[in-house]
């Protein structure tokens, strides 16, 4: 297995987990953070914006998995690994974007 194709499933990963957040609040017509926003990632960008980023994040996602290498579904190596970038940035997502949105300290009650 070529590491580059190991390489690109990871971001690939990145970008596809990457992609939902802002397709999704946008497709719903909520405004959130985007690299756009001013200041970047904590200003909330329009729905629009959101809508494109978003999509614009699954192109990318899917070159990186299915254009480079031979990503095969039925590969525990290349599942893990796009899974593992997935992962990844939704933990950080997470975190960052629960700052903004409450989630980070959830009320109790």
């Amino acid at each position: 297995m070529n590491w580059i194709h190991l390489a690109s499933y990871f971001f690939g990963g990145i970008f596809l987990a990457n992609a939902i957040p802002h397709f999704v609040s946008g497709t719903m017509g909520r405004s959130f953070q985007s690299p756009f926003a001013k200041p970047p990632g904590k200003g909330l960008s329009s729905s629009t914006v959101n809508v494109l980023w978003g999509f614009l994040n699954a192109v990318i996602g899917y070159m990186l998995v299915l254009r480079v290498g031979h990503f095969d579904v039925r590969s525990t190596s290349d599942v893990l690994v796009l899974a593992v970038g997935a992962l990844l940035i939704s933990l950080q997502g997470a975190r960052h974007f629960g700052q903004f949105h409450g989630g980070n300290t959830p009320e109790r009650g």
